[in-house]
């Protein structure tokens, strides 16, 4: 007689999981430990960002450039794909044809095409206000910081466009749906990350 299976609570979702014993605990240490890793690069670079408020030496600095409805409508927009995220969480829990998992999936994809559309177009317009990294150490810094989480966001894009297919492929097996769970992580710590962008970066900027 077997002894108890060790299962991640989000993966018993529809029946049994095949995955071995703390396979997928292991898997999902992993996947911590680098999104502390990344953690620590984001907290670098709002640090050296910290530093670098005052050092404008004649560039245009924040009251100018940051546009402060701009950066809330892409707050909301990757906060709705959170919640979107989760539905489809839920929707792999719930519904055994995945039909609801693809599109909550697909519209989370959208929002966050959505958001890189609108962060962007943000700053091309810095560009052409003449607010590039070579100007001062602010701006420098500022585009070590925004678009590195923008960066993290394309490729959290792609990462979901790489789970349809393998939805698609495979169905919801194991290890679609540990990997899932994994990128269910790397999206909501996205959008942690985002926050504090928006209330340092940009709220700082524009009301401090």
């Amino acid at each position: 007689m077997s002894g108890p299976q060790l299962k991640h609570v989000g993966l018993n979702l529809t029946g049994s999981d095949e995955l071995e014993p703390g396979e997928a605990a292991l898997g999902l240490y992993g996947f911590w430990i680098f999104l502390m890793s990344d953690a620590v690069l984001f907290a670098l670079l709002f640090a050296v960002y910290g530093t670098q408020l005052s050092a404008t030496v004649g560039a245009p600095g924040p009251e100018a450039e940051f546009k402060l409805g701009s950066a809330f409508l892409e707050t909301l927009i990757l906060l709705t794909s959170s919640l979107t995220f989760g539905l489809s969480a839920i929707a792999m829990k719930y519904d055994r044809t995945r039909t609801g998992l693809v599109v909550w999936l697909c519209v989370t994809l959208a929002l966050g095409l959505a958001f890189l559309g609108f962060e962007i177009h943000d700053f091309v317009a810095m560009f052409r206000d003449g607010a590039t990294p070579d100007r001062s150490g602010f701006l420098s810094a500022f585009f070590a910081l925004v678009p590195t989480h923008g960066l993290h966001v394309t490729a959290g894009c792609l990462w979901i466009a790489v789970m349809l297919v393998q939805i698609a492929v495979h169905g919801t097996d194991p290890r679609v749906k540990l990997d899932v769970l994994k990128l269910g992580l790397f999206w909501h710590f996205l959008d942690i990350v985002w926050i504090a962008i928006f209330s340092v970066v940009y709220l700082q900027g524009t009301l401090g």
